[in-house]
């Protein structure tokens, strides 16, 4: 069975990324791209579906990890009696495009410290999801064994330690003694290629190591929790592919919010919402070279007609995201089914025009200049939203039961007829500002008077309830986070929607979202009350809250989605782009406001 989410660590080459276990046993990779078939599926099943186990033989070795400064090469420490032993992990960052296509590489390597350790590593390789058993063969020497693996358009090369095959599975033992190195090496191939040449590990480490550093290096961040900071930060550039600038939601599929339902979702494509949140999180610690770069990614995805606008695309901007079952996995600890693709694609979510609009604006107001295609782009975005002014929505959590007009969503619409209206009166750029002023000016009207019951923002028009993405609103600008239909929307939060002291998204129980079972709570939820209490001055409150949200990170500082506050562990796909944004901007809400005063 895989381990607890909690206890999994990212590997990342900007491409495609691998997870870790607390055991050694990298238990999720897909190949050569984040959102492309597995190789290793052990995460939503077991070792049948693949995985890389590397550890002790001795099962009473003691581990710890961390990663390599601000990197993402991972060391995890084995100590057995007064031997000690470490595993260095990581993907070689290969920024190369050319060579990206024809080889993705990931290396574990062996360092005898202290004493001797007996190590076993037992490999099982599956592509296509668990659908495809490979053609297996030797092709090494004594001295360099080889085990090359092929099935389909896909092949892998396993380098490093003769392996024996036992019920389709491979095994091998090594012994590593203090001082000694020993490198293992898995290249990915297209089937039709030659097997890659070996890899200089010692130069492909160091280069990784040196890229990583200096682009950790570069962030600006003097407040607290900088740690946590720059490691949500970095997990965020993890996130975003290197050639195509696609920011991916999470690394994963089908992990659940709640263990054995139904709310298992694919996560490893390209929202314009969190794509657009992750790069104002950017933009403000000094990236705006990443703003560039996914602003060309989002002309590319969006090229043709608005009204065929998507909320998310894969990671080069393909739009064909079909959700299917993939009924070869069982699912992470029995939560089925696992999802493929995402049907919330074909979704209307009134809210991504808005959020594009208000980061490009950032980026502008950053010092990013147009380019020939830009102020064109946005121009046609918010013709698109202001067709769109009667038609009820998704919503920012994609309910999948009746259409409304959330409060969030209309809200976000005013932002995208608000930030068309700067873009000519601070900026000097052509548009037909007086109809943007009038429609800014309708949507306010239309939500002062619908999305306000009983003096507090509402969930949606013609109901009572409240919603976690009401604490956006402020954000954005709509209104002061001490109005006090906002402080009223606070309190209601308070009362309904935290019953653990974490923020609940909604209360699943009314039936909104149109889906069974619960869920945990929302980890960017409680981010978002964290920036809110310090801007009006509950300065206590907010780092208390800020303190037990950092404290459910992971050792190597990683969170996923959502949080059981009852079974105390992590739930939702991992590593969570909107979870670790929501961090940043957190901790940059708490530094401006140290001082406040209530």
């Amino acid at each position: 069975m895989a381990a607890r989410i909690e206890d999994y660590a990212l590997l990342s080459n900007c491409r495609t990324a691998a997870l870790v276990s607390k055991a050694g046993s990298i238990d999720w990779l897909c190949l050569p791209r984040l959102d492309s078939p597995s190789v290793f599926g052990a995460l939503l099943g077991d070792e049948a579906h693949g995985r890389w186990e590397l550890h002790p033989a001795d099962p009473d070795a003691e581990c710890s990890r961390r990663y390599d400064g601000d990197t993402f090469v991972l060391i995890t420490r084995w100590t057995l009696g007064d031997a000690v032993a470490e595993v260095h992990d990581f993907m070689p960052i290969g920024l190369d495009p050319d060579i990206a296509i024809r080889r993705t590489d990931l290396v574990r390597r062996i360092v005898g410290v202290q004493g001797e350790i007996d190590f076993v590593q037992q490999i099982s390789i599956r592509f296509d999801y668990s659908r495809g058993m490979p053609w297996v063969r030797q092709t090494g020497t004594a001295d360099e064994p080889c085990l090359v693996a092929m099935g389909g358009p896909d092949a892998v090369a396993i380098r490093g330690g003769r392996l024996t095959a036992v019920d389709h599975q491979h095994r091998g033992e090594l012994t590593v003694v203090a001082g000694e190195e020993h490198d293992l090496q898995l290249t990915w191939f297209p089937s039709h290629r030659d097997v890659p040449p070996v890899l200089d590990v010692d130069d492909e480490v160091e280069r990784t190591k040196d890229w990583w550093q200096s682009w950790a290096d570069r962030i600006s961040h003097d407040g607290p929790r900088r740690g946590d900071v720059v490691r949500s930060l970095l997990l965020l550039r993890a996130l975003t592919n290197h050639e195509t600038g696609g920011i991916a939601a999470a690394a994963t599929m089908a992990l659940p919010e709640e263990i054995g339902g139904e709310r298992n979702w694919d996560y490893r494509y390209v929202w314009l919402r969190d794509a657009a949140l992750t790069l104002e999180a950017l933009l403000d610690h000094g990236f705006l070279t990443v703003a560039d770069r996914w602003r060309e990614w989002l002309l590319r995805a969006v090229a043709g007609d608005p009204a065929d606008l998507q909320i998310m695309y894969g990671l080069a901007g393909e739009r064909d995201l079909l959700e299917r079952v993939l009924p070869e996995f069982p699912g992470y600890q029995g939560s089925s089914p696992v999802r493929l693709g995402n049907g919330a694609a074909a979704q209307y979510q009134a809210d991504v025009v808005g959020e594009v609009l208000v980061t490009l604006s950032a980026a502008r107001s950053a010092g990013l200049d147009e380019s020939e295609f830009s102020w064109p782009l946005e121009r046609q975005l918010v013709r698109f939203a202001s067709e769109q002014l009667e038609r009820p929505d998704q919503g920012l959590w994609e309910i999948r039961g009746d259409a409304h007009h959330f409060t969030h969503s209309r809200v976000m619409m005013w932002a995208a007829f608000d930030r068309a209206v700067r873009a000519v009166e601070d900026f000097g750029l052509e548009g037909p500002v007086e109809r943007w002023r009038g429609l800014r000016e309708r949507m306010r009207a239309e939500i002062d008077g619908q999305g306000v019951v009983d003096g507090h923002f509402v969930q949606y028009y013609g109901t009572t309830e409240v919603d976690a993405s009401l604490l956006l609103l402020p954000q954005v600008g709509y209104c002061r986070p001490d109005d006090p239909r906002m402080l009223a929307t606070v309190e209601r939060i308070e009362q309904t929607l935290m019953p653990d002291g974490l923020v609940r998204r909604y209360r699943t129980g009314t039936g909104v979202d149109g889906l069974a079972g619960s869920e945990g709570a929302f980890l960017a939820c409680s981010f978002w009350l964290v920036e809110q209490y310090a801007v009006t001055g509950r300065h206590e409150e907010a780092h208390v809250l800020m303190d037990r949200l950092c404290g459910l990170t992971n050792d190597v500082g990683m969170l996923s989605e959502e949080y059981d506050t009852v079974a105390g562990r992590q739930l939702g796909n991992t590593p969570q782009a909107f979870s670790h944004l929501a961090l940043v901007r957190a901790a940059d809400a708490l530094a401006r406001n140290a001082h406040r005063p209530r």
